[in-house]
């Protein structure tokens, strides 16, 4: 008699059991496998933006020709309406962008980008705090972007306001003073150099940024060092819209 089925005319090894076993656990290992890797199919699929998939230099020369465009007058005409279908799908910035909140500055326009192109992130005094560093960070592991360009601007009022507060020991009323204590390592980083104070103030600032998103987070600082991820740093002239490189 068979022990596995009880019937008296049918006889079955003594590995039946086993293999059954066996079948039965490598379809469910199969199953599961194809469940867990939904997320890793779903990352293989084509970017929205294909042309954004670009090296950290590539995506460096289209910025500044971006820039360049916008500056001589030229900007090319972005068609929002047929790029929303496949950006509701997903995003694969080719450039993130720490800018000062001052109204005067439009990231998208000054490098005459569309939708899905930058990712930004905008305070007063275009400092790197806790938020923004965690925000690039996602765009690094998350989206693959393979620039940060940090950007500063002339005659920026947070800055501006930190000379006047560290030079009169006065304090700012509300949140302010923590855009002064931001700001400060830059302006006093710059105490008793030639020039004008501000201006000198506004490229330390964006160096000490540039700085600070490299040696303040292992992800970005190790998408640095595979040369993955380059970082740059510029200041926009507000009279011409166009970017000067820092450092």
């Amino acid at each position: 008699m068979c022990q596995q089925c009880g019937d008296r005319n049918i006889k079955h090894d003594a590995d039946f059991g086993r293999r059954r076993f066996l079948a039965t656990a490598a379809a469910a290992g199969a199953a599961a496998a194809i469940a867990w890797s939904g997320p890793v199919l779903a990352k293989a699929k084509a970017p929205p933006k294909p042309e954004n998939v670009l090296s950290p230099d590539a995506a460096f020369d289209r910025l500044m020709e971006g820039n360049a465009r916008y500056v001589q007058g030229v900007s090319r005409r972005h068609d929002f309406k047929h790029e929303r279908e496949p950006l509701s799908r997903g995003q694969n910035p080719f450039a993130g962008i720490l800018s000062c909140a001052d109204s005067r500055i439009a990231p998208e326009f000054c490098f005459d980008s569309g939708r899905g192109d930058l990712f930004v992130c905008r305070v007063a005094g275009n400092f790197a705090n806790a938020e923004t560093i965690a925000s690039f960070e996602y765009a690094v592991h998350v989206l693959a972007t393979p620039l940060i360009l940090v950007l500063g601007h002339d005659a920026c009022g947070a800055v501006d306001a930190t000379i006047k507060s560290l030079k009169d020991n006065t304090t700012l009323p509300g949140h302010l003073p923590s855009l002064v204590e931001a700001l400060t390592p830059a302006v006093k980083g710059v105490s008793g150099e030639p020039g004008d104070v501000l201006a000198n103030a506004i490229k330390r600032n964006v160096a000490l940024t540039m700085d600070k998103l490299k040696s303040a987070s292992g992800i970005i600082g190790d998408a640095v060092a595979a040369k993955k991820l380059r970082i740059a740093g510029g200041v926009y002239k507000l009279t011409t819209g166009k970017v000067t490189m820092v450092g």
